[in-house]
């Protein structure tokens, strides 16, 4: 998916996270997200308010400790722990990014600077919030017209200093910006972090087709216009429906751990499948093709993953047509542990993670679990399990 925003009025980490929810990326699952990082005391919401005479989707956080303050490193041990594992990369790179301007301008180590407005935990919402609803939309691209700037003063912990703060005008090295008759601050730091985490291309966005707009409301208002941030979310056009890219390298001096990591680390961050297939190479070595089966949005990010992690000098990539069947998946109990059960039209399997971790806990064979959790499925659907 592709999103492309319009800050007509600046742009923060909350409108940028009310505009994704308005988009329809699911409370639930940004919700839980945030359940991983430890943190307790805390609520998200999503609500409807209406602002310069047009409807906006307002992310409304709270949070109960009002501390303002804190180590870099003890917001970046929060994200971390996120959610799935990309959520947490964007959110961590997110507050790397704020620590390090901070850690600039002050002279100080990134880990142990002091933020301060920003070292609240709802900088935890905002920054693993809008990772996770980024996520969940499918959003591989982020496009962005230009940035409206306000003018005037913005008070902070070291005084009254001139707007954009000091911090905010750092973070927008290399995005795209434009002044606007607004006084104060209109870009904040944890919305300019946001987007530069997330890798925002400041032009035109490229030719996809709208399935979905929204805004995001701000908390300011204004007299004469509406305060909310526009997003509009697409497909890419140009790929035929079913294509998909196919990454190759072949490899012989890669060891057996390091292509189990690329292959985890490249499901995480979204392909459809990785798998390695043996190969007899010149001189007689043997080695292993790694093949990655992903969406072409994804191409970019995951052939720069396997360069990195293998050192391969080259990444083969053609397209394949693929015709995936439906499938379901539903959970039955097996001896009070819940195991996952995938159907398709023609057959159903246990989830085998659910089954070895049910069979080590009740200390049985996992041949067991899977038939028991295969009879409860059938069992419970009227069914055959073919």
């Amino acid at each position: 998916m592709i999103l492309w925003l319009n800050p007509a009025t600046g742009v923060s980490g909350d409108m940028l996270l009310g505009a994704l929810l308005g988009l329809g990326a699911p409370l639930d699952r940004v919700r839980a997200a945030v359940e991983a990082t430890g943190l307790r005391g805390w609520s998200l919401a999503a609500e409807q308010v209406g602002t310069g005479g047009i409807s906006a989707t307002r992310a409304v956080i709270g949070t109960d400790d009002d501390r303002t303050a804190r180590t870099a490193a003890d917001l970046l041990d929060r994200v971390r722990r996120a959610r799935p594992e990309p959520v947490a990369d964007l959110a961590a790179e997110a507050v790397r990014a704020i620590a390090g301007t901070e850690a600039a301008l002050h002279g100080q180590d990134p880990d142990q600077v002091h933020l301060h407005e920003i070292g609240g935990l709802d900088t935890v919402l905002d920054t693993v919030g809008t990772a996770a609803a980024l996520h969940a939309l499918g959003v591989r691209q982020v496009h962005s017209a230009p940035l409206a700037l306000g003018t005037g003063t913005v008070r902070c912990a070291h005084g009254v200093l001139p707007a954009p703060a000091p911090a905010t005008t750092e973070l927008l090295r290399g995005a795209v910006v434009r002044g606007c008759d607004l006084d104060g601050e209109t870009v904040t730091p944890t919305g300019a972090a946001l987007l530069r985490a997330a890798g925002t291309s400041y032009a035109p966005p490229p030719p996809m087709t709208v399935v979905g707009t929204a805004r995001g409301a701000g908390t300011r208002e204004f007299a004469d216009r509406p305060n909310a941030l526009t997003a509009v979310l697409g497909e890419p056009v140009g790929e035929p429906a079913g294509a998909m890219a196919m990454l190759e390298t072949t490899v012989d001096d890669v060891p057996g751990e390091i292509l189990g990591h690329v292959l985890e680390s490249a499901l995480q961050r979204g392909a459809a499948d990785a798998w390695t297939s043996p190969a007899g190479m010149k001189k007689s070595r043997p080695g292993c093709v790694l093949h990655v089966l992903c969406d072409p949005a994804l191409e970019p990010e995951l052939t720069e993953l396997l360069l990195a992690e293998t050192g391969t000098l080259g990444v083969r990539s053609h397209r394949v047509h693929r015709s995936p069947a439906p499938r379901t998946t539903s959970a039955v109990l097996v001896g009070g542990h819940r195991v996952r059960v995938k159907q398709g039209p023609w057959h159903a399997k246990p989830e085998h993670d659910d089954v070895v971790a049910a069979a080590d806990a009740l200390g049985v064979p996992a041949r067991a679990v899977a038939e028991r959790a295969l009879r409860g499925f059938t069992d419970r659907a009227g069914t055959g399990p073919g």
